[in-house]
Formats: structure tokens, C-alpha cells, sequence
């Protein structure tokens, strides 16, 4: 059997792709490319060649969907293709909707369709909005504030929906939604990382600024209600991330509807962000203090006791330091990112 990987081409897509093919599965890496890298998929084919295979298939390509998941015995689908700038998702939310919501409707169709048992979709915790009180327990009201967090709970609710549907006529099919924080660092061995275009997360920004590649950084606020003044969140390293859908995928059993929040269960600030790259990168660089920006909460970060009871998972990076480290040697061997 394998495991079709959506947005395998992409930033957490193709961590995902390297460690099931380190645990000795066969891979379909579906991807459109556009904003995946082809390079990527490229890099991983050496990991256990002849296992992973690859087809640059949008997910909206429902038919093309079926018979590579029929062809190659699918049973297993991890869900990452998606746009995810929020930003972008307010000025362009039928891009969002479409391309997260109807594409992710049209995957469960071609599972459906193909006899898939098994799919674990990547959520956010934008889905949450602003809470009312922080960690964040998945018992969290769910009130998204920007279209990108309203189209990832859309499709909770599709696959919720679709699963007790499954149940009720008595198919096979169990699902998970992990809910992600904020996703940071990367392969320690540097085959892979994080390029993004444009590049909006704050941890690979800072390190853009400390490289020269970028003349400056923006801390956006300095009057929040947190020790220094500055928005705390909650960094999980990719590859804690992807210990968890692994050991969720391993765990789902026939009806199973899971939901689970991913982080550390802590967090760091804006400047305790940027004065880890500094001890990092031993480099400094210019920081220049503006105004809040719109719908920016002081503090997000996750209570991830339930997977740890239930499953056992636990972040093991859990010094900024560390996940910082590892996305600098990705940078310091990839100052262009993919594009060299």
C-alpha cells in the first residue's frame, strides 16, 4: 500500500514525503508547482529511490486523483496542498475558497471514489480565531477571523460530515485534523527547507535580514500585554510536525474522527525571536519598532496534552535556539533557496 502526499512539492509537504519514505513507505507526491518546487522533489528522490513517485496533478484534478490512488494502491492520503497567506486570503478569498475548500472537497471525492481509508488533513489554528484565553485546548471555540482559517474549517466539517456518513453505511474511513501553530526550522541534514515567495514567516524573515538579504526587520507592536510589549506565539519545529501525523496516521482506526493541536505548548516574542538568530547567526542587524497591525492576538500558543496522552507525541524541539538553528544551515547552504 502507499501514501499520497498533497502539496508534496511544498515546504511541510516534502518533510513529510522524506520521513515516510525513511520509514520505508511508498510515496505519491502529488503537487501543481505553484508554489511547490520541483527541486525538492528532485533532492528526495535520493532518499529511498525507486519509492517515491511523482505527478504534477492539481487537486482539483479529481479523475487524475483516482487513478494514480488506484494505480498505486492508495490507502493512506496526508493533506497539505493549500494557499496560506492570510494576509492574501482577505484581499483574495475566492482563491482560498476554491483552491482549499472545493479542491479539498474534490480529494475526499477521489478517496471516496478510490476506497481510501485513511486521511489526515493539515489544519491551522486560525480556525480558532482569537481566543478567548490561552494554551488553546481543541475544546477552543472555533470563530475564524480572515477566509483562510474560515476555508480550513470548512473542510473539518466536510470530512466530519463525510465520515459519519461513512460510518452510518458502514464503510471504512477515518480521518484526523491536525491544527497547526506556527511551523518553523527545517531538515537538520539541509535537503530540504523553507522557501516561500513571497516569505512572510517571521522566523526565515529574520534570518533573510541577519544574511543581508533583507535591509531590515519590523516588529509590528510593542504594547501588548506580554512581558516585553511584543506578540508571543507558539513555534513547532516541521519535524515534530511530521512525527505527528505519523504517529496519527498509525494510530486512526476504522470511524475515527480525531482532532488535534500541534505545538510546543509554550511560546516565544518578536523579540525573543529575533535575539535567537542573533546568538544563532552571531550577526546583527537593523530593527525598526511600527504600529500593531489588524487582528494580531498578544498570544497564541497551543495545550497539546491531548495528543501526548492519547498518542504519546511530544515536541522534541523545544528551544528556539535549536529550531532556529536548523533553519539557518538550510539558509547558509541555500542563500536562494531553491532557485540555485
Amino acid at each position: 500500500m502507499a501514501v499520497l502526499v498533497t502539496g508534496g512539492a511544498g515546504y511541510i509537504g516534502s518533510h513529510a514525503v522524506k520521513r515516510l519514505l525513511e520509514e520505508g513507505e511508498t510515496v505519491v507526491a502529488v503537487d501543481n508547482l505553484y508554489r511547490g518546487h520541483a527541486e525538492a522533489i528532485e533532492a528526495l528522490g535520493s532518499v529511498k529511490p525507486g519509492t517515491l513517485h511523482f505527478s504534477e496533478t492539481d487537486i482539483a484534478d479529481r479523475d487524475t486523483l483516482v487513478r494514480l490512488m488506484t494505480e498505486h494502491g492508495v490507502d493512506t492520503v496526508m493533506h497539505f496542498a493549500a494557499l496560506a497567506y492570510v494576509g492574501e486570503s482577505v484581499t483574495e478569498p475566492l482563491d482560498y475558497y476554491r483552491n482549499n475548500t472545493a479542491g479539498a472537497l474534490s480529494l475526499i471525492e477521489a478517496c471516496d471514489k478510490a476506497g481510501v481509508s485513511k486521511l489526515v488533513f493539515s489544519s491551522t489554528c486560525a480556525t480558532y480565531g482569537e481566543p478567548p484565553k490561552v494554551p488553546m485546548d481543541e475544546n477552543t471555540p472555533q470563530s475564524p477571523i480572515n477566509p483562510y482559517g474560515w476555508s480550513k474549517l470548512h473542510v473539518e466539517h466536510i470530512l466530519r460530515d463525510y465520515a459519519h456518513a461513512c460510518r452510518v453505511n458502514q464503510r471504512p474511513f477515518a480521518y484526523a485534523a491536525l491544527r497547526y501553530f506556527n511551523v518553523a526550522g527545517s531538515d537538520p541534514e539541509t535537503l530540504i527547507g523553507e522557501d516561500h515567495e513571497p516569505e512572510t514567516h517571521l522566523i526565515p524573515v529574520i534570518l533573510e535580514a541577519a544574511l543581508g538579504v533583507r535591509e531590515k526587520i519590523m516588529i509590528f507592536g510593542t504594547d501588548y500585554d506580554t512581558p516585553d510589549g511584543t506578540c508571543i506565539r507558539d513555534y513547532i519545529h516541521v519535524c515534530d510536525l511530521i512525527d505527528a501525523h505519523v504517529a496519527v496516521m498509525n494510530a486512526l482506526k476504522p470511524g475515527d474522527g480525531r482532532f488535534y493541536n500541534l505545538g510546543i505548548g509554550n511560546g516565544y516574542s518578536v523579540r525573543e525571536i529575533i535575539e535567537s538568530v542573533k546568538r544563532v547567526t552571531g550577526k546583527d542587524f537593523k530593527v525598526e519598532e511600527a504600529d500593531r497591525r489588524p487582528g494580531d492576538p498578544a498570544q497564541l500558543f497551543a495545550d497539546p496534552s491531548k495528543i501526548n496522552s492519547e498518542l504519546g507525541w511530544s515536541a522534541t524541539f523545544t528551544d528556539i535556539d535549536e529550531i532556529v538553528r536548523t533553519a539557518y544551515r538550510w539558509f547558509e547552504k541555500h542563500p536562494n533557496g531553491y532557485a540555485e
